[in-house]
């Protein structure tokens, strides 16, 4: 374990199975810490949880954290339940500490929480089968239809204005006005493409404001790797991650799907003749969140579905760009000028998802009939 904490100390206050085997790192997550913790039952087998320690640098409130991913996890176990599925697989499912509450909080004051360990499944960082994509959209919609009756106002925001698209643009000012680090007078084509599109960030927020589209729970971080793929039938089975989980637009995480899925290169990459949307990929995504969350979506939603993808990607390449400037203080950088390389990427696959706009939204016509 390469962690100061006491691992003993930690697995006993949890209401786990079997005799403490070992602990070992596990997965690529950047934000917590996450553990494999192994047991041994009666009968000699082994099996597995999850065990994270939360980090409360990011998340400020881990009590109300765990509070809402406790609410949304219960819901999403009844519906299943309701329809003959397996709670068990097809959604996080919490082991609860000694005392009965979703967490644990060591003597030194960190926080841990556990869940039951999904097996025969995985996560990928990279779309390598189409299949796995429609089967992550068809996840995704059954995600939103099980919390369409879910009361957002429930929940608590773990994260602030995560994807207020127009404070985000009012941080990107502020970042290029002050201009810490003397960068922007390298960076002026980029500072031009964002402001070019200021109108952009304003649509969703107001038409949230004017009660045009619906306040909903929402992921709001819905990258392909947040989707269990199971390694038999390549179903998407679990939506993880859910820290993020919080009153939203739907619009952001079918957008984020979109940036982080259906493109072509991973987000860093430098050149920029290999990243762009592909609109094959989109079609299946789409195609799978609208088979499931469907009937669940309003007509605003579904008119600005690839209005979204843009939006949301532009959002992301906005925030790269705005810690560029800012001197590289809110993502972790492996290289020199590693979020402006990262703020070029998004930047160039909006521009190709502005060329390729109609086919979007013809995509999403030809799904909807």
């Amino acid at each position: 374990m390469e962690s100061k904490f006491n691992i003993n100390e930690i697995v006993n206050n949890f209401q786990f199975t079997g005799k403490f085997v070992k602990a070992e790192a596990y997965g690529f997550g950047h934000i917590n810490s996450t553990y494999a913790v192994y047991f041994e039952k009666e009968d000699g087998t082994i099996h597995r949880y999850i065990l994270q320690k939360i980090n409360t640098n990011i998340f400020k409130s881990p009590e109300k954290l765990m509070e809402n991913i406790e609410n949304v996890t219960s819901h999403i176990k009844n519906k299943l339940i309701t329809a003959g599925r397996n709670p068990e697989r097809e959604t996080l499912v919490i082991i609860k500490a000694k005392d009965g509450k979703s967490f644990y909080k060591s003597e030194s004051g960190e926080y841990f929480r556990s869940y039951v360990f999904i097996e025969d499944a995985q996560t990928y960082m990279l779309v390598e089968n189409p299949k796995h994509f429609y089967n992550a959209g068809r996840a995704l919609g059954k995600f939103q239809q099980y919390l369409s009756d879910f009361p957002a106002e429930r929940l608590h925001e773990t994260i602030p204005d995560f994807h207020n698209t127009e404070k985000r643009y009012e941080a990107f000012l502020k970042a290029v006005k002050e201009d810490v680090k003397g960068r922007a007078k390298e960076v002026q084509d980029e500072i031009k493409f964002v402001t070019n599109r200021a109108d952009d960030t304003k649509v969703l927020v107001n038409l949230l404001k004017e009660n045009k589209l619906p306040l909903r729970v929402t992921h709001n971080d819905t990258k392909f790797n947040n989707v269990m793929i199971d390694d038999a039938t390549g179903e998407g089975i679990c939506v993880i991650d859910l820290d993020t989980v919080m009153p939203g637009l739907s619009l952001y995480d079918f957008g984020d799907s979109i940036r982080s899925g259906a493109v072509t290169a991973e987000e860093d990459e430098i050149d920029l003749s290999k990243a762009w949307l592909s609109l094959e990929l989109f079609e299946n995504f789409t195609k799978g969140f609208m088979e499931t969350a469907g009937q669940s979506l309003t007509d605003m939603e579904i008119k600005y579905l690839p209005f979204s993808a843009k939006l949301l990607t532009f959002e992301c390449g906005m925030r790269f760009l705005t810690d560029y400037l800012n001197g590289d203080v809110y993502f972790k950088i492996h290289r020199e000028k590693h979020n402006l390389d990262r703020a070029r990427n998004q930047f160039k696959i909006v521009a190709d998802m502005e060329d390729k706009f109609e086919q979007m939204e013809a995509i999403v016509e030809k799904v909807c009939q």
